[in-house]
């Protein structure tokens, strides 16, 4: 058996998220607690309270859903760890899931990391205040189809393939002008459905530049170092195990596209059998088994599921 981690990213949110854990497990609370303590004076609202008990408006802002959801993804690493020891092969999370999964790689700490990632959803709040953008999932089209379908939408604006999730779901990310006219344009080139996306701007694609300056700029302050497990970055779709590696590879993933699907294809290449989805939610375990049906798959979302977990 060949194990891959994998953490999932912002839209995987939900009001109650890692609740039990916080109160069932020591080493889960303590990942609770040093997020409190790591964001102190860095928002209006508790983190626990947004996630335990709302309000949903809250938790949906990038300030609160990007935390959020690496503190929970950190919980049920720390809680269950001991029955992966010796046994990882890689880790791999999307988009923001990249940093929980440098997170159980041993690339940082988690008081560096929740900082990292509280600074990260700053800086990409204040790039989608900027420029306005927005993101649509588009089903049932190949990739040059969506090339296609983004070069037919360029007379409205800006538009890229961002995510490429499984085969048949890929999410574009643009002016929101440009997203608007591509629902038409879907739709005439066979898309099965175009789903406009509820997140803040248009993340990973060019709209983001300032962002990412600006995180490359900061960046060094982070303690990032050598991870001891190789970690399969979003944007290379190949591993990443160096602290330079990984810093140029998290300075390039704020601009450029989410390579989910060949990053599951390359695990599986060099060997992965089963993976283990820790985080909010099941997004990446179906996500995967649309990229290979023959690989084993388990998400731990609540303390309930741990019992599933057959190493």
């Amino acid at each position: 058996m060949s194990i891959a981690l994998v953490f999932p990213g912002q839209g995987a949110q939900y009001v109650g998220m890692g609740f039990d854990f916080s109160e069932g497990n020591e080493r889960a609370n303590a990942i609770f607690a040093a997020a409190e303590f790591g964001l102190k004076g860095k928002l209006p609202l508790r983190l626990k309270d947004v996630m335990f008990i709302g309000p949903e408006d809250e938790l949906k802002k990038t300030d609160y859903t990007q935390p959020a959801i690496f503190t929970m993804s950190c919980a049920i690493y720390e809680a269950l760890k001991d029955r992966f020891a010796g046994k990882v092969a890689y880790t791999a999370g999307h988009s923001l899931g990249e940093y929980s999964a440098l997170y159980a790689a041993g690339a940082f700490s988690f008081e560096e990391g929740i900082k990292l990632v509280s600074r990260r959803g700053a800086l990409m709040q204040e790039a989608s205040n900027r420029i306005k953008g927005s993101m649509a999932a588009v089903l049932g089209l190949d990739y040059e189809k969506v090339r296609e379908l983004c070069d037919k939408a360029s007379g409205a604006g800006y538009l890229t393939a961002a995510n490429i999730n499984s085969p048949g779901q890929i999410v574009v990310s643009g002016d929101d002008s440009a997203v608007n006219a591509g629902e038409a344009i879907a739709k005439e080139l066979g898309a099965k459905r175009y789903i406009k996306l509820a997140v803040a701007g248009a993340f990973h694609s060019k709209l983001m530049q300032s962002a990412a300056d600006a995180l490359k700029a900061e960046i060094g302050e982070y303690g990032i170092k050598d991870a001891t497990v190789p970690v399969v970055s979003n944007f290379l779709a190949g591993e990443v195990k160096s602290a330079a590696e990984i810093t140029s590879a998290l300075i390039n993933q704020v601009t450029g596209p989410v390579l989910w699907k060949e990053s599951v294809e390359y695990m599986v290449s060099k060997g992965v059998d089963t993976f283990v989805e820790m985080g909010p939610g099941a997004v990446l375990s179906g996500l995967i088994k649309k990229i290979d049906k023959n690989v084993k798959v388990f998400n731990i979302d609540k303390v309930s599921d741990v019992g599933k977990l057959v190493l």
